[in-house]
């Protein structure tokens, strides 16, 4: 059969190819194709390989777009954020600032990931961050990370400079006690 197809070739795939995938499968059988992808995409964050995680998360944002929860993945996010690669930690990012919200519960491990990344000397790396804590803010990493916007708004890359400012409307809404400060 078509899905049986498709299945087997899943496995450490491409998200072209998952893709490709839920494209061609008859609608009656996307639910099976998709809980087959899950349990690869499940084995494929257990590799060591940094790679092949990075694809699996990348085919979670996909999933999560077409609306599917992958909130079981978060740990998995952070751990693609962690990455020394700027395109393991664009995929990274990009997927917490899609899937995660105020009740992830991983979302306080990556305060010292994106204070890491604010400091970077890649400009593009902390323009990520910025990106995505305007996305996944909560009180708590307002408090905790306002310091550090505040800080970036001396920056001499302007390309961080007007990101900072953009993240510090966000963290005066979910913190407005730093503005009185």
């Amino acid at each position: 059969s078509a899905f049986s197809k498709w299945a087997k070739q899943l496995k450490q795939k491409s998200l072209t190819d998952l893709i490709r995938a839920l494209r061609a499968v008859k609608p009656e059988m996307e639910q099976e194709l998709i809980s087959h992808a899950i349990g690869d995409i499940k084995n494929e964050l257990k590799d060591k390989d940094r790679g092949t995680k990075t694809v699996a998360v990348s085919k979670l944002i996909y999933l999560h777009m077409i609306g599917y929860d992958v909130s079981w993945a978060a740990f998995n996010v952070v751990e693609v954020m962690s990455q020394t690669k700027f395109a393991g930690k664009r995929v990274g990012y990009t997927a917490a600032a899609q899937s995660f919200n105020e009740d992830t519960d991983v979302i306080m491990l990556a305060t010292n990931l994106l204070k890491k990344d604010f400091s970077s000397g890649n400009q593009y790396e902390a323009g990520l961050a910025l990106s995505c804590l305007s996305c996944i803010l909560t009180h708590d990493l307002a408090r905790d990370l306002a310091p550090d916007v505040v800080t970036m708004l001396a920056s001499s890359r302007p390309y961080v400079k007007k990101r900072a400012v953009l993240v510090l409307y966000k963290v005066f809404l979910k913190y407005p006690v730093l503005c009185v400060d």
